[in-house]
C-alpha cells in the first residue's frame, strides 16, 4: 500500500514501511562515488594513487591486499593484487577512468564505480567535495 508519507510495502523487510524520502534520495544521481581499482604491486597502487590525489580527481584512495579470482581469456586465474577504494565527485569519474586506463599495466583495468548514498555522513561527503575539483 502506499500513503503520502510513506512508500511502498516491502515483504523481504517484515512488510517494514520505509519514508517516501528514502526512495527519492536513492531515484537522483549521487554527487559522490567510491571508485573501485586494482593493480597488481606496490609501486602502481602509489603511482595511481598519487596521481589521482595530485590531479584533485579524488579525495582519499583507501588502499588494501586482496586475493582476485576471476576468468581471463577463458582460464581462471587467481592473483594477490592490491585493491584501491577512490572516494571523488560522480562528475569526476570518467576523468578518473581515463587517467587510471593510461597508467595501468593491466590491458582491461577494473574500474567500478558505485555511488554514495547521501544518507551518509554529510560532513564527510562535503569534505570530498572541497577538495577534489
Amino acid at each position: 500500500s502506499i500513503n503520502a508519507e510513506y512508500g511502498v510495502v516491502l515483504p523481504k523487510l517484515s512488510c517494514q514501511l520505509l519514508p517516501r524520502r528514502y526512495f527519492s534520495i536513492m531515484s537522483t544521481p549521487s554527487p559522490y562515488s567510491a571508485v573501485y581499482v586494482t593493480v597488481p604491486n606496490e609501486e602502481l597502487r602509489e603511482k595511481i594513487a598519487q596521481a589521482l590525489l595530485e590531479s584533485k580527481l579524488a579525495a582519499c584512495v583507501n588502499m588494501t591486499p586482496c586475493t582476485s579470482m576471476y576468468t581471463w581469456k577463458d582460464k581462471m586465474e587467481k592473483d594477490k593484487e592490491l585493491l584501491l577504494m577512490i572516494k571523488t565527485k560522480t562528475t569526476l569519474v570518467p576523468e578518473l577512468t581515463e587517467l587510471v586506463k593510461k597508467t595501468h599495466t593491466y590491458e582491461v583495468p577494473e574500474v567500478i564505480s558505485i555511488p554514495l548514498s547521501e544518507l551518509g555522513n554529510p560532513a564527510y561527503l562535503n569534505w570530498i567535495g572541497s577538495v577534489t575539483k
